[in-house]
C-alpha cells in the first residue's frame, strides 16, 4: 500500500501514527513531490464515486484556480489528468493499494478498512 501525505498536515500525521499503531505496512509518499498515477487516481474516483472527494476543496491551490466553479463542468478524465500533475490539489491523505482506496483520514473508517 502507498500513503500519499503532506509531511506539515496535522491529519497526515494522525493518519501516518494510526497505521504505525496498528503495524500496517506502508510506503510514505510526499504527495507534492509524488502525486498519484493517473492510475491510482482513477482506482481512487471508482471507489468514491465522486471526483470531487478527490479534490483538497479547503487548500488554497484549489481557490486560487477557482476550482469550485470550474469543477462541476469539468470532465472526469480532465480532472483526473490536473490532479495527476498537482498534488497540493489532491485531499490528502490518499491511501491506495490492492484492495483499498481511502482518502481523508477518519480512524473509525480506516479501522474498519483496514
Amino acid at each position: 500500500m502507498k500513503l500519499y501525505q503532506y509531511p506539515k498536515c496535522s491529519t497526515c500525521r494522525k493518519a501516518v501514527k494510526f497505521l504505525k499503531d496498528n503495524a500496517v505496512d506502508v510506503e510514505l509518499l510526499d504527495i507534492t513531490l509524488t502525486p498519484p498515477s493517473l492510475e491510482e487516481l482513477k482506482q481512487m474516483l471508482q471507489a468514491q464515486g465522486d471526483k470531487k472527494k478527490l479534490f483538497n476543496t479547503s487548500g488554497m491551490q484549489y481557490r486560487e484556480l477557482d476550482m469550485k466553479n470550474k469543477l462541476p463542468s469539468m470532465s472526469e478524465s480532465d480532472a483526473l489528468e490536473l490532479l495527476a500533475v498537482n498534488g497540493m490539489l489532491i485531499k490528502r491523505p490518499f491511501l491506495i493499494g490492492d484492495n483499498i482506496a481511502l482518502v481523508g483520514f477518519k480512524e473509525d473508517i480506516w479501522q474498519v478498512a483496514l
